[in-house]
């Protein structure tokens, strides 16, 4: 589905991506951004996996339990057809969505909306994880957030996982995950 951009040189929309490691903010900085849109008294939605039922099933929550009421979805064409004629789309936890959540960010950006993403940029083996990386190349603002690793305290771009579990998905918190640092991370 093709969303026609606006031809009358109206409200343009953009895409902008928040990633970085567990724990670095990402969530945090989304709700500031989703809050300061409806202080502007912007017409909003948030989306969150469906699966992801850690802290909420309908709230988006941070780390520090700040939180914001979202719309769980299963897939990123939801999100399309869920967010047409708001002013501001947020998404998070993003990397648990579809390939094909790239190109309903473009259109939904296309038609004018402003949409904000966040979500790990890489997963617990240092990989790009999901489809961040192609959104990372379509956005129009970039925010890289870092954590403090937990070994030796410099800056942390990792997401070490405790767990000796392989799949790529396997939700959790502190329990299972731990903020790093490049070095700390290669020499576990």
């Amino acid at each position: 589905m093709f969303i026609e951009p606006s031809l009358t040189g109206g409200r343009r929309g953009w895409i902008e991506v928040i990633c970085g490691s567990m724990f670095s903010g990402k969530t945090e900085e989304l709700i500031r951004r989703m809050k300061r849109a409806r202080i502007a008294n912007l017409s909003l939605e948030i989306f969150k996996p469906a699966m992801d039922t850690r802290y909420d099933e309908m709230n988006i929550v941070s780390h520090d339990e700040s939180k914001i009421l979202s719309t769980p979805v299963d897939s990123s064409q939801q999100i399309l057809l869920l967010g047409q004629g708001m002013d501001v789309v947020g998404i998070d936890e993003a990397q648990f969505f579809d390939a094909e959540l790239p190109n309903v960010c473009d259109q939904l950006a296309l038609s004018g909306i402003r949409v904000i993403v966040a979500g790990l940029d890489m997963n617990f083996q240092g990989e790009p994880f999901g489809p961040i990386p192609h959104l990372l190349a379509k956005a129009d603002y970039i925010t890289k957030l870092h954590a403090i690793c937990v070994v030796c305290g410099n800056i942390a771009t990792f997401s070490y996982r405790k767990s000796s579990s392989t799949h790529t998905i396997l939700l959790g918190e502190k329990d299972l995950y731990e903020p790093r640092c490049r070095h700390c991370f290669y020499n576990k």
